[in-house]
């Protein structure tokens, strides 16, 4: 099985595509893998991986005898896209016009990983919020670009990416991966404790009652202006037609207060 695991590797099968060219989970895959003889597989899914890389057998003689050249990888890479269900097919649910075929790959692996945590019973409570943190951080990504530089962090401590990547500002990129990992190996080792950091978690449990409070004066002060404007307009409420104008005049009466 190391060969196959070998062969995988370096044709560039991830595990999340043959999970879906093989109709299972990813976990599934790795349960596989770890096994010490390929005819422990499922019958079906066996014959799926030997249709894949076009073998008769899996034994490690047959599988390193495989000579991998631009041919064969463009073979099993159209064996591949051919088993595995289309990025087309995610039309049904979302709109993928302007969206390059690399970015439909990339959008349908995302929505496969998170589908099968989230069908996941064993863990289910902790994968339903790790989801949401997940989305959470996507909706504030514009406002706290931090967000972007601890991807790159988790990319390249997990060796995704190699560690001299950098996407985003260098300098501040740089700078975030050396805090974050002086912070984390600190947190690690042990050398941080409940009372030792309590005083900073302090600071922090402060800062975010300051943000939602200034957050919730905000949006009452939006309610208020909002009432003035519909007011002012005519209006009952806000509606499709009237939805611009009351906007502006929103605005406007912001402006009377600057």
């Amino acid at each position: 099985m190391s060969k196959l695991n070998e062969l995988l590797q370096e044709l560039g099968v991830s595990k999340v595509r043959l999970a879906k060219y093989l109709g299972v989970s990813r976990q599934m895959v790795y349960n596989y893998l770890e096994l010490n003889d390929i005819n422990k597989w499922p019958k079906e899914k066996k014959i799926l991986l030997f249709k894949l890389l076009n073998i008769d057998d899996g034994d490690d003689d047959t599988i390193a005898a495989i000579n991998v050249t631009t041919e064969y990888l463009m073979e099993v890479e159209n064996r591949l896209n051919q088993g595995v269900k289309s990025a087309s097919d995610l039309d049904s649910y979302f709109d993928l016009k302007g969206l390059e075929k690399e970015e439909q790959d990339l959008l349908m692996d995302i929505t496969y990983l998170l589908k099968e945590r989230l069908l996941d019973d064993k863990n289910k409570k902790e994968n339903v919020a790790s989801a949401t943190y997940l989305y959470h951080l996507l909706q504030s990504i514009d406002n706290v670009p931090e967000i972007n530089y601890f991807f790159g962090y988790i990319s390249k401590i997990t060796g995704f990416i190699k560690h001299d990547e950098y996407k985003f500002n260098e300098d501040k990129q740089f700078i975030f991966e050396g805090i974050l990992y002086s912070a984390l190996n600190l947190y690690n080792t042990g050398g941080a404790s409940r009372s030792r950091v309590s005083d900073s978690h302090e600071k922090f449990v402060q800062e975010i009652e300051r943000r939602n409070e200034e957050k919730l004066t905000r949006t009452q002060q939006l309610n208020t202006y909002k009432v003035q404007a519909l007011r002012e307009l005519g209006y009952d409420k806000v509606t499709a037609d009237n939805y611009e104008e009351v906007m502006d005049k929103i605005a406007e009466i912001e402006s009377r207060y600057l």
